[in-house]
């Protein structure tokens, strides 16, 4: 569905988790980043799910089962239930159980969570292009990857066969740094052959479906760090969203998004999820003004800030002044340099 331009963070005069029913929570570089709980994390949605909000996990990382999703976040001190769990793996395995026969082989390049969500769906894994599959399926595989893996699903699909992936991340988030993710491997076949899949994962609509088949929201609130999968994700859907900087976007990113890329709301963790979140008010004529701050874009899109407080009104402000001079564009990186120098970014 088509949606307005957003030129500025909304405001909720209510914390997050009383304004919507449901946190579509990402879990790389949100909940956790490697195995480890991001701080305030863990606190912040322990006291959301306590006052009524439902938490339902949505990642586009396949190699793991719901289960194992499940038994991570409880070893972490978040109780959570495999049904709570939505992977990119069962956005395609349903997307796949759609367009083959029923019972179909298909060859399966990944992890344990993607041959887990096919046969949910009453189809069979293989692993060699000989074994005559019907499909061919791509999610992240981590270090288990093989090229040889790499290598079958490339001769089945040069062969024609139907090609799909859970998802296109090039990069994920780990304890060690940031590391290669499925979008790679995709690119690695899509180079040997020239095709192009069928993809399922945020923030494509097969994945937003899913969510919704499986967690019922009826107003629900997209969380998560990456622009590009959660927050235009979130954008496709026509949900509202809220972006946390303790992933793979910065504030710098965050100020150059492009109209799909641009959250509702922002906060430095999942605190956010707990706190009233301040409107933004003005105009590109006299600027922007949110808590101490006021931002402007000057000539040339450089952004000025003056004003003090909370950093992260600061942030606010700077968004609307970016966001609204850049229209349905974008304002190079360059350009909040300087301004963010001011609140520390």
């Amino acid at each position: 569905m088509s949606q307005p331009i957003r030129t500025r963070p909304a405001g909720c005069a209510r914390p997050l988790h009383q304004e919507y029913d449901t946190a579509l929570l990402d879990l790389d570089g949100v909940v956790y980043a490697g195995g480890e709980a991001i701080p305030h994390a863990v606190s912040s949605l322990l006291a959301a799910r306590d006052e009524g909000m439902r938490l339902a996990y949505v990642t586009n990382n396949a190699s793991r089962t719901p289960g194992a999703v499940a038994d991570h976040l409880s070893r972490l001190g978040l109780p959570a239930l495999p049904e709570e769990v939505v992977t990119s793996a069962q956005a395609v395995a349903r997307l796949v159980a759609e367009r083959v026969p029923a019972g179909a082989r298909v060859l399966a390049v990944g992890g344990e969570g993607l041959r887990v969500a096919l046969r949910e769906r009453g189809l069979e894994p293989v692993e060699s292009a000989d074994d005559d599959p019907a499909a061919v399926v791509q999610g992240y595989g981590g270090p288990g990857l093989t090229w040889g893996m790499l290598t079958e699903a490339a001769y089945a699909v040069g062969r024609g066969v139907p090609w799909f992936a859970s998802n296109t991340d090039l990069t994920i988030p780990g304890e060690r740094g940031v590391g290669p993710g499925n979008g790679a491997a995709v690119e690695v076949v899509r180079l040997a052959t020239g095709a192009t899949p069928q993809v399922a994962g945020k923030p494509l609509p097969p994945m937003h479906r899913e969510t919704i088949a499986r967690t019922g929201a009826r107003r629900p609130l997209v969380v998560g760090d990456r622009l590009d999968t959660d927050i235009e994700g979130a954008h496709v859907g026509g949900v509202a969203s809220l972006l946390v900087l303790t992933g793979v976007t910065d504030a710098a990113r965050l100020l150059a998004a492009r109209p799909e890329h641009r959250p509702g709301y922002v906060a430095a963790d999942l605190r956010g999820l707990l706190r009233p979140h301040p409107e933004v008010t003005g105009d590109a004529t006299a600027g922007f003004a949110c808590g101490g701050w006021h931002a402007a874009a000057a000539a040339g899109g450089e952004l000025r800030l003056t004003g003090d407080g909370e950093p992260l009104d600061g942030l606010r402000a700077l968004c609307a002044a970016a966001w609204t001079a850049a229209g349905d564009g974008a304002l190079p990186e360059r350009c909040a340099a300087r301004a963010l120098a001011r609140l520390g970014w």
